[in-house]
């Protein structure tokens, strides 16, 4: 007899993203948040917090850490935007967020993904950069750490929920 466990549908998603550094990110975030409640999920995202005055930069730098943190311990799965940022690979700080959530047991959904794998999408000769560093050539879209570890969704933010409503509405 097999038992199958599955979790259930997660309410409450941690938006990561690069999108705080958005113009008007309050307002984009707002507008991901509706989306979310949409296809019937609660969008927590990053500038809800309140940032209490701090003394300096690096102060506020770690009260925005903690505060993230907290806001991703609450929330039951993370919707990831893992689109370039700055260059061929996602945001350093939603990498970060999306190993923590995930070393906390939390799945994780990816939107933004590119549909080609990530050794056509840096440019490269022979399989090396311009530099001479190798590019991944798994046949996956993004790093392997994040493919292997995460659902991986070609398309946008929409895109994404709409799969995460039909996998956990299977499960």
């Amino acid at each position: 007899l097999a038992v199958h466990l599955s979790k259930p549908m997660p309410l409450r998603l941690y938006l990561a993203g690069p999108d705080v550094c958005r113009p008007q990110p309050a307002a984009y975030g707002e507008a991901l948040k509706a989306l979310c409640a949409a296809f019937g999920f609660t969008g927590l995202y990053p500038l809800d917090n309140t940032i209490a005055p701090q003394g300096d930069g690096p102060s506020t730098a770690a009260e925005i850490y903690r505060q993230n943190v907290a806001l991703i311990d609450s929330a039951d799965a993370v919707l990831a935007n893992v689109a370039d940022f700055r260059g061929y690979e996602p945001d350093s700080g939603t990498c970060f967020e999306i190993g923590y959530a995930i070393a906390r047991g939390k799945d994780v959904w990816c939107y933004h993904v590119p549909a080609v794998p990530l050794v056509a999408q840096v440019p490269n000769v022979d399989g090396n950069d311009a530099d001479g560093w190798a590019v991944e050539d798994f046949g996956l879209p993004r790093n392997l750490m994040l493919a292997c570890s995460s659902h991986l969704v070609v398309g946008d933010a929409r895109a994404c929920l709409a799969r995460m409503r039909a996998h956990y509405a299977r499960t």
